[in-house]
């Protein structure tokens, strides 16, 4: 893998080391809500900037690669970052906001396939309309339904909870939703009214990103169970 892609992203340049062996864990997790749950089309979000959620899910993606057929897709229509956290050439390649206005576009006119990156990706592209009125679109039931026939697992990077709306509106098209928290430094009011905007069965647990060990907690639609810097269950 090119050595210009960010340390962070460890499932895809460094697998085998103890950082990726955590988004391992959290795979193991994520395997087991697909049985019971039937989670297939799975949503990365966050209450606020810089907390972690596009690495978390491109790593997410790299470890359910492995044996799985994945998709991930850049859902952050507002500021997206999949595409420039891989190096890929957005420059004309139509993505998801396309889609989601032109209804020729299919998702296999949106898929790109990268030499060295083990999962396939749709990116965001350029939207033409207002991002709640494209998130509101059928069209986006459509593509996911498409991506559910193609697909072991779709994971979707969104834009964060607070200040805008998105992921709470995309969530209606969606299986399940990860909230990632930055560990002691996310405020517990902002997660607690981040989470309060998404219907609780829609949340399927909590990440808390650059932990000294990452940590992934349970969300029962109480947030009290989740004082700030800790989680449910440990990961690893």
């Amino acid at each position: 893998m090119s050595p210009q892609l960010n340390d962070a992203l460890v499932s895809l340049r460094a697998p085998d080391s103890f950082a990726a062996e955590q988004y391992q864990a959290l795979r193991l997790k994520i395997e087991w809500l697909r049985r019971v749950q039937n989670v297939h089309v799975l949503a990365i979000s966050s209450p606020g900037l810089g907390e972690g959620k596009t690495v978390t899910a491109i790593n997410l993606a790299g470890a359910h690669a492995e044996s799985d057929r994945v998709l991930l897709i850049d859902g952050d229509l507002r500021r997206p970052s999949v595409g420039s956290q891989l190096r890929l050439d957005e420059i004309g390649a139509p993505g998801l906001a396309d889609a989601l206005s032109d209804e020729r576009l299919e998702l296999a006119h949106l898929i790109r396939r990268v030499d060295g990156i083990p999962f396939a990706i749709v990116l965001a592209g350029a939207a033409s309309a207002p991002i709640h009125e494209l998130l509101r679109s059928p069209r986006l039931d459509v593509l996911l339904q498409q991506a559910r026939q193609q697909f072991d697992l779709v994971v979707i990077d969104t834009s964060p909870l607070i200040p805008v709306t998105d992921p709470a509106v995309m969530a209606r098209a969606i299986d399940g939703m990860l909230v990632v928290v930055a560990a002691n430094d996310t405020p517990r009011k902002l997660l607690e009214e981040s989470l309060n905007l998404l219907d609780p069965s829609k949340v399927i647990g909590i990440v808390f990103n650059r932990a000294h060990r990452p940590l992934y907690g349970h969300y029962h639609g109480d947030y009290s169970r989740f004082p700030r810097g800790s989680a449910g269950s440990r990961v690893g």
